[in-house]
């Protein structure tokens, strides 16, 4: 099991996360009109690269600034509007139907490379 998790990569959990952030997006679409809703996205770099990290950047002397703006384990954070609505919603459909347009074709294309992946891995143990 060990070799296969080794031969995949990354690229699980980066399936994963972005499944996650397509599930996200869909709820903001879905919630466009709801008062007071608060669009949410998932940093997906900042997920990863924590994931790839083990140990977190630490302040060196007590007079140093914190670290930015912190995640949620998921990597959710609130997106801020370009415009703001009377209602207090902040999902704007224009930029959320962009977003799940890219993080689909993002999706897609990690499904397309481990398609690949796990073909070529059938190849080498088949000895074609």
């Amino acid at each position: 099991m060990n070799l296969l998790n080794n031969a995949l990569g990354v690229h699980e959990r980066a399936l994963h996360v972005k499944s996650r952030r397509l599930e996200v997006l869909a709820q903001n679409i879905a919630n466009a009109d709801t008062p007071h809703f608060k669009a949410r996205d998932i940093d997906f770099k900042a997920v990863m690269n924590a994931a790839q990290q083990d140990t977190a950047m630490q302040a060196t002397q007590q007079g140093h600034f914190a670290i930015g703006q912190s995640l949620d384990a998921d990597g959710m954070r609130f997106r801020t509007p370009f415009n703001t609505s009377f209602d207090g919603n902040t999902v704007e459909m224009s930029v959320e139907q962009a977003q799940y347009g890219k993080a689909a074709a993002d999706y897609q294309a990690t499904l397309n490379f481990l398609e690949s992946r796990v073909s070529s891995l059938r190849k080498a143990l088949r000895g074609d």
